[in-house]
């Protein structure tokens, strides 16, 4: 055994430990080690080579395993390499399955209602962030709809075309869009567009015009998003006969302030009083809707706030995007842990570029990280704010945070 490296990392084990405020005891119960063997290590009397023990340690303490070994160190993170994998096998039943060439497949032989759960429960995932599980489930579910659709009678065909599409989207097409695959975000959203045609329902197709303005903005085309949102708009004016009808015009008027933030020909100032009219907009229909989940959507008063603080940040404005978290409360919105993760990561952007505050937006990144660590690893915005932040000053363990949070999600400092 090289007894001066043991020492090495045992010391470095020693102190991010106490560090931490962690016992022995704790921090030999997360990693699943004994007392004993940890006491051992730390002590320089028990070589730490083991690869997954390593990671075991230094995911319990919330570090870069470099930060133990003092070398490079292979990223981990299963739970997203997870929804990779399940990627193949979506995008065979995307390319595969349209409403004019169904599944060869019966369909299942359950109630409406047995394919409506699964429906909820897939936009559940989604908004939870779960995107490796949400991925798995997507192809056996989407195949089902539309075997279900293509030999349902009239009265439950209009109900199950309604089921495809909302098991398209949101859980489906922003999965894919949240993930990098615009290409089959854009498939699922048209997937959708199919079957919401043969409902001839304005609401409806408002709808997809709104997921379509996602993509739209995914692929870098903000000018293309907001003429579809605006579209989508006009078209539901004149169908506000429910309270999830104004929930929808409250989304498209955030994706469309959303739009106007990228939408690098018009000046900033242009911009920045177009987003505030919107948001103004969305604000109002809020207080006339409540907190709600139509459309398996989050709109009301608490997704527009955390709209204040993110359309700020991508404005530029990063006082006033971090003056505007006051009074918001993302836990409101209990079942998207999503969304609250993205508040404080645009929190933590907007803090990024406050002198001084550096490291209050290491912990908001972490804070967003603990809460959706799938959608926040995933979250370009996010890796690049960790690279800038890698090149301030910081203190030493505002320093050790940030390089366990590049190693999580991949980067290498």
């Amino acid at each position: 055994m090289d007894e001066e490296q043991a020492r090495r990392i045992g010391d470095r084990l020693r102190s991010a430990r106490r560090q931490r405020g962690m016992s022995l005891r704790t921090l030999a119960g997360l990693a699943g080690v004994s007392v004993g063997y940890l006491s051992m290590v730390e002590n320089g009397r028990r070589l730490l080579d083991r690869s997954s023990l390593i990671t075991a340690f230094a995911e319990a303490l919330q570090i870069a395993p470099s930060e133990l070994t003092g070398q490079p160190f292979a990223a981990v993170d299963p739970r997203s390499s997870e929804a990779h994998e399940a990627i193949p096998a979506l995008r065979l039943t995307l390319m595969g399955v349209t409403m004019a060439a169904p599944p060869d497949r019966r369909p299942p032989e359950v109630p409406v209602a047995v394919l409506a759960e699964r429906v909820e429960r897939a936009n559940r995932l989604y908004h939870a962030a779960e995107y490796g599980t949400l991925a798995a489930k997507l192809p056996a579910l989407l195949a089902d709809l539309h075997a279900a659709v293509e030999t349902a009678g009239s009265v439950a065909r209009h109900e199950l075309l309604k089921l495809l599409a909302d098991a398209y989207h949101p859980g489906c097409t922003l999965l894919l869009k949240n993930l990098g695959y615009t290409d089959l975000a854009f498939i699922a959203v048209t997937r959708a567009a199919e079957a919401i045609a043969e409902l001839d329902d304005s609401v409806y197709s408002a709808l997809s015009g709104f997921f379509h303005t996602h993509v739209l903005m995914a692929v870098g085309s903000p000018a293309e998003a907001l003429a579809q949102a605006t579209a989508a708009a006009n078209t539901l004016q004149a169908h506000l006969t429910s309270p999830d009808a104004y929930a929808l015009l409250g989304e498209l008027h955030l994706i469309s302030a959303t739009c106007l933030t990228q939408d690098r020909k018009r000046s900033g100032k242009t911009r920045a009083e177009e987003v505030r009219g919107h948001l103004t907009e969305a604000a109002d229909l809020a207080d006339r809707t409540g907190e709600t989940r139509a459309w398996h959507l989050n709109f009301g008063p608490t997704n527009v706030g955390i709209h204040h603080v993110s359309l700020n940040t991508d404005l530029g404005l990063h006082g006033e995007a971090v003056q505007g978290k006051d009074g918001v409360h993302p836990e409101t919105l209990a079942e998207a842990p999503g969304r609250q993760a993205a508040f404080h990561a645009d929190l933590g952007r907007s803090l990024t570029h406050l002198r001084g505050r550096e490291a209050e937006a290491v912990a908001a990144l972490l804070t967003a990280e603990q809460i959706a660590p799938q959608r926040i690893h995933a979250n370009v915005p996010v890796r690049n704010t960790v690279e800038y932040l890698a090149d301030r000053q910081l203190p030493t363990r505002a320093a050790r945070d940030l390089r366990g949070l590049a190693h999580r999600i991949g980067l290498s400092l």
